[in-house]
Order: C-alpha cells, then structure tokens, then sequence
C-alpha cells in the first residue's frame, strides 16, 4: 500500500495542497491517517478518490455535489466523463489508477479503446508518455513497486510490438537503421516507438534492445551496413557517462548519423560532434529521419 504525502498527492492529482486541505476539513472528501510521529500520510485508495474528484471538479462539477457522491457513483461519473470527453488528461489519469490497482483487464480495456479512439500514434505520444511521467513521480516517492512499474511496461510493450509486427517490412534496399541500447541500459520502451516511428517512415529496421555490448553493435554495423544508429539513455547504472559514451560510438562510426535521446542526453550541450545529433521525443525523431 502507498503512502502518499499531500505534497506527492498535489503532484498527481493537480489539485493545490492548500485546497486539498479546505476540501478534508470542509466536505471530508478523504481522511488522511498518521505515523507513529503524528505524521500525516495518504493511501492508495485516497489518491484513487482524489484523481476522480479533480477530474470532475475541473470539468464542471461543484465539490458539494462531488462530496455526496458514493463511491460508486463517483467512479460511475468518471466512466461517463471519458467516453464524452477528449481531454487527455481524463485518460492519463484513469490509466494511473489502473496501475495502483494492478487492474490487467482494466488497463487493457483503456488502452485498447484509446488507440482506437485516437490511434496508435496519438495514444502513444499525448497519452502514455505524460502517463509515463507520472509514472516516475510514484517511483521516485517509493509509492510503486518493481512488480507495479513491471505490469504497466509489459502491457504496454506488448501493444507497440503488436503494432510494429502490423507495418510492412520495408525492402532490403532502403535506408537503414540499428536501433540499440547500451550495456546495463534496460529501459526499453522509448526505444521500441523509436523502431515503431522508424519502420512506418519506411526505413528497414534492425532492433538490437537492450542491454547491446559495444563489440556487438560494430558487428552488426560492418554486416548491416545502416545509414543511422539509434539510441536512448536513460538511466546511469553504466560506469561510463552518456557524453563519453556518444562521443566513443562517434568515433567508432564516424560515416553514420547517431540520434540519441533519453534522460541521461537530454540536458546535455552542444557536444561538437558533428555527426551527432540530440533528439528530445519522437515528433523530433519522425523529422529527423
């Protein structure tokens, strides 16, 4: 079970702490519980109900009205509200209470009906990204588990491979790229609508995944012979810092053009490498190729 302080519940519900506050003392919308040390604190079932009573506060409804509600008919309005409404936002948030509650066929029903909705592009770029992110606020507070973060990426994953096993393999003499993460780099998910974005744009794709030794990429370049290498870093397990290692496959493989992204670039400079270049999300991506 999470638990939450206010501050962690304002960052994902959006509603300020200071009305959260008026909201507990004046209507009891939710009662926080407190430490041995008379610390308050929150649960998981508080940021569910607090995440429905924000969605339907910000589109219209008094928080009197809201504070009548059972909670059946509180997660019944909701339902309502997202089948009538576009707003992303409504579906980022019901897929992260899908994730506290490690609810599969719940989760699944969602993303499902989002991608026909809006298509795999759009759910994947407006929804589950900003999804995503929510996702780290939860880990770096300690309030999701492994199995949690887990279930939601293998689910997720399971939907971009469906839709790239859906798109034509392009012919052996277009463009190509190798699409790679490096040693301890285990974070895939970027990397797999990278190949997604890669493949429908035409180009023929050789997905390596995660966790690649350098000797294995050189390998595959000198046998594939691809126009661009890409990557993502993320996370910095690696002994080897991202600039260091950029500049080392820029050398390696000075003819080829090598788009990076992730966490660990994305703040970094200009790195005068020339045949290197720095990519922030996929709309970037889908333009530079």
């Amino acid at each position: 079970m999470g638990k939450y302080s206010i501050k962690e519940l304002e960052q994902l519900s959006g509603i300020k702490a200071h009305t959260i506050r008026i909201w507990e003392k004046r209507y009891t919308i939710i009662e926080p519980q407190r430490t041995q040390t008379n610390i308050r604190y929150y649960s998981d079932a508080d940021l569910r109900r607090i995440i429905s009573i924000s969605l339907l506060n910000n589109h219209g409804v008094k928080i009197s009205k809201i504070a009548d509600l059972s909670e059946e008919e509180l997660n019944k309005m909701v339902i309502e509200l997202s089948e009538q409404r576009s707003d992303t936002a409504i579906h980022i948030d019901q897929l992260v209470i899908s994730m506290i509650d490690m609810e599969e066929e719940q989760f699944e029903k969602i993303l499902s009906n989002l991608i026909l909705r809006y298509g795999f592009e759009k759910t994947i770029t407006e929804i589950i990204y900003p999804f995503l992110e929510k996702i780290g606020i939860l880990w770096q507070t300690q309030n999701i588990s492994p199995a949690q973060e887990h279930f939601i990426s293998n689910l997720i994953r399971q939907k971009i491979i469906v839709a790239i096993d859906g798109l034509p393999i392009p012919p052996k003499e277009a463009n190509r790229i190798v699409l790679f993460l490096r040693e301890n780099e285990m974070h895939e998910l970027g990397l797999l609508f990278y190949h997604y974005v890669c493949r429908r744009a035409g180009y023929r794709t050789y997905y390596l995944g995660q966790n690649v030794p350098f000797e294995d990429l050189v390998k595959v370049a000198a046998v594939h012979n691809p126009s661009i290498l890409l990557t993502s870093i993320t996370s910095n397990t690696n002994s080897m810092s991202a600039e260091t290692y950029l500049k080392k496959i820029s050398a390696a493989f000075p003819t080829l053009r090598i788009l990076a992204s992730g966490y660990q670039v994305s703040e970094l400079g200009d790195l005068g490498l020339e045949n290197v270049t720095i990519f922030k999300n996929s709309l970037l991506l889908k333009d530079l190729i």
